[in-house]
């Protein structure tokens, strides 16, 4: 059993190898991105990398990522990833910059105050039941795909409250895995070109998102037409005032801020739920422990929100889970200011990544870093893992609005899955992760007994 190695205090910056003129690291990014990242620790905490002609700097260690993450003033939201993906989205809380991002945050804390939390769960347990329930047993259902329709229906109904057109629904999840698997070839395309070429994947993305805006647009005006409050997330944002300065949310921002919480809430939460239950198929006696608990706590009955602080086990296989299949698996940040980080000189407008992934896979980190064992993550053996080394949420101002949000949804639907059957893969099955704008299992049948 390998246990992690000794890190030297001061930090240490190296260079990644294998850079190609005009390209840098740009074939590897696209070609192995996973495999890459996960090798970068071992060549420093800090590391030189090149987006095509861009120089770059990756953080591996995750005392430097918090730094980073603390310090939204400095290392502000930007650089080539979230540039391209602002061009299509707008100024939405996940892409906005740091001023524009403070006023934002103000406006929408109140939907997701804990207070709130409670009223979701039931929207969320709801469809859970609804949609579990039709299974059947030795019937093979694509997990990812269910996974990935229900958190789509959970997102717009608590967006929404219901009050939205079932074909409406139907459009939305239809156009967000064409939309975000666009986003994700935008963000990694070194030059910009291939995506202004006439290929049937431009065609089909363009398509997806003219119709995601045109949806969006019609359900606002349908909200606004009535103007009643119906205590759904739509409501506070076409309510929202800033103490400070008296003003809500644009049209424009209120727009822009649906098109930040569909994408947030759907392909990441459906993706963690999708390799929780891959990697508890693998794991039985992770498996048996979950089991085990949810019998002494639910005794039979579906989950419920007040159940959740006692299900410690059902939380520590998500947070496994997210150490190492994290949503974010790669981010980027750009310097406002001339700064230092790891003693490294960065100028102004340096681009600054870091990836989740290779934070969660580094061996100098984790004990067993390949095993999947929740039971790290209890109080008692929690203790000789580094505080920040678990960011999946991120840190300081940016940490995820909904990180909460996600947490119960995650909980709840592996509790009532969990609670009712044991999946199995298909036989056959192979799975491999696929980086997109979150990390997805692909197609993954699952038998439900």
């Amino acid at each position: 059993m390998s246990a992690p190695t000794t890190r030297p205090d001061t930090p240490r910056v190296g260079t990644a190898p294998g850079a190609l003129p005009l390209l840098g690291h740009a074939l590897p990014l696209r070609l192995r991105p996973l495999a890459f990242l996960a090798s970068l620790p071992a060549h420093g905490d800090l590391v030189r990398v090149r987006l095509g002609p861009r120089p770059a700097h990756l953080v591996c260690d995750p005392e430097l990522v918090r730094q980073v993450l603390r310090d939204s003033r400095t290392f502000d939201k930007g650089g080539p990833l979230f540039d391209k993906v602002r061009l299509l989205t707008g100024d939405g809380l996940a892409t906005s910059d740091w001023s524009t991002h403070r006023r934002q945050r103000r406006l929408m804390q109140p939907a997701f105050h804990p207070a709130r939390m409670a009223g979701y769960a039931e929207v969320m347990t709801e469809e859970i039941n609804s949609a579990v329930g039709r299974w059947r047993p030795g019937a093979a259902v694509d997990l990812n795909a269910q996974m990935q329709a229900l958190t789509a229906r959970i997102i717009v109904r608590t967006l929404f409250s219901g009050q939205i057109r079932p074909a409406a629904i139907t459009e939305i999840q239809e156009c967000l895995p064409v939309f975000t698997k666009g986003v994700y070839r935008r963000m990694i395309a070194p030059f910009g070109l291939v995506e202004r070429l006439p290929l049937p994947a431009n065609r089909d993305f363009q398509r997806a998102l003219d119709r995601l805006h045109s949806v969006i647009d019609e359900t606002i005006r349908d909200y606004q037409a009535t103007g009643a409050d119906r205590g759904d997330l739509m409501s506070t944002l076409l309510t929202a005032e800033d103490e400070e300065t008296g003003q809500g949310l644009s049209a424009d921002e209120i727009h822009e801020q649906v098109v930040s919480l569909l994408l947030g809430g759907t392909e990441t939460t459906g993706n963690v739920l999708s390799w929780a239950f891959h990697l508890l198929a693998h794991h039985p006696e992770a498996e048996e422990e979950l089991t085990a608990e949810l019998d002494r706590v639910l005794a039979g009955r579906a989950p419920a929100y007040t159940d959740l602080p006692r299900l410690e086990y059902t939380r520590h296989v998500i947070t496994e889970t997210l150490r190492l299949y994290p949503s974010t698996w790669l981010l980027s940040r750009t310097t406002t200011a001339e700064t230092e980080l790891a003693g490294e000189r960065l100028p102004e407008g340096a681009v600054v990544l870091f990836s989740f992934y290779a934070v969660g896979r580094n061996p100098a980190l984790f004990e067993d870093v390949e095993r999947f064992d929740p039971g790290r993550w209890r109080p008692e053996r929690v203790a000789s893992v580094p505080r920040s080394a678990q960011l999946s949420f991120g840190a300081g101002s940016r940490k995820c609005i909904g990180d909460r949000f996600a947490l119960v949804e995650a909980m709840l639907l592996l509790a009532a899955v969990g609670s009712r059957w044991r999946l199995r893969h298909v036989p056959g099955t192979r799975v491999r992760a696929k980086p997109k704008a979150s990390l997805s299992t692909g197609p993954l049948p699952m038998v439900p007994h």
